[in-house]
């Protein structure tokens, strides 16, 4: 096993590179810079989000169907409250998911971000 191995940057494909780069900059409260001229956002912990612009981008369907595009992976953002976020979420251009898996408390919202990602808004105290 090799322990040097660390996370770099988390490319996010997308049709507008600026446009979804600026909802999360609304949404997180990150830095935003230029990396490798493309936009990016950086968190206090040093994570960096990197947005790529394709031409080709095709946005995942969530949930899941045969034969769409799938998604790959998708965020859990831990939040001190759920319903707030997802309201900022919503005013920023997300959109709740159609389907939902949070259950009755509330646990997590699944939302869908501008260019069609899925992400959860999950309660801070469910963190393990």
């Amino acid at each position: 096993m090799m322990k040097d191995i660390r996370l770099g940057n988390i490319m996010i494909d997308c049709d507008d590179e600026e446009k979804l780069c600026s909802f999360y900059e609304a949404l997180l409260g990150w830095k935003r810079s230029v990396l490798f001229s493309r936009p990016a956002l950086t968190s206090e912990s040093g994570l960096v989000f990197l947005f790529i612009q394709e031409e080709d981008y095709v946005p995942p369907v969530w949930p899941e169907m045969p034969g769409q595009q799938q998604k790959q992976m998708h965020f859990d953002f831990q939040v001190p409250d759920v319903a707030l976020a997802v309201e900022r979420a919503e005013m920023l251009g997300a959109h709740r998911a159609n389907v939902q898996f949070g259950g009755d408390t509330e646990c997590f919202v699944t939302m869908i971000d501008p260019a069609g990602h899925p992400f959860c808004l999950c309660a801070s105290s469910n963190q393990g």
